[in-house]
């Protein structure tokens, strides 16, 4: 069984953020193989739902961001994961990156993430696959909690549906193949980039 976490903020406030781009990961994998979202046991919306075969739980902590580690590791310790180091991916938005970029980490620090700082401290490894969602960078100088809180712009969003069944595919990927392989294919210029 693998486990895929969605990080986000909880709330009709926060719904349409840049900072939900974890949460909205895990609504275009549901919507790929047909599941709605479910209330959980593990503080959030859960779903189990079978990609590639293999039995998969989609889980999106009740919990701002900063705190979804505990419900990572309730997950954790109620499911037959048998290895979080291959087993888990966590999805996060990245405003380092253009808006719908993918990158795909099998380890490492938080690199200033408050929401996977959480999770590393919460599990003591830095052996955490994840996947950054790329929500565009600010045009101007600006503070970057406030524009993560921003809703995406209209023309955001026809990228954004453009991207969202990518990053389906390469969890689709990372649970079918493995960490390695979804890094491969997913972590090359993404298709909208500019010829170079």
């Amino acid at each position: 069984m693998k486990l895929v976490v969605g990080l986000g903020n909880p709330g009709p406030r926060y719904r349409h953020t840049r900072h939900n781009a974890g949460f909205r990961v895990l609504d275009a994998v549901a919507a790929r193989v047909g599941a709605g979202p479910a209330e959980s046991r593990f503080a959030g919306r859960y779903a189990e739902v079978s990609v590639a075969g293999e039995r998969v739980g989609l889980l999106a902590p009740a919990t701002f961001m900063n705190r979804s580690g505990e419900a990572i590791a309730l997950a954790l310790a109620a499911l037959p994961i048998a290895d979080p180091g291959a087993d888990l991916l966590v999805v996060f938005d990245d405003a380092d990156l253009p808006l719908g970029r993918l990158r795909l980490r099998a380890r490492g620090s938080s690199g200033g993430h408050n929401g996977l700082a959480d999770v590393l401290a919460r599990l003591a490894t830095e052996a955490v696959p994840r996947l950054r969602f790329g929500i565009g960078r600010p045009v101007e100088p600006r503070d970057t909690v406030d524009f993560v809180l921003e809703p995406f712009a209209p023309a955001e969003e026809l990228l954004l549906a453009e991207a969202l069944p990518r990053a389906a595919d390469a969890v689709a990927c990372f649970v079918a193949e493995g960490s390695a392989v979804a890094m491969n294919r997913f972590n090359g210029p993404w298709p909208m980039d500019p010829p170079s």
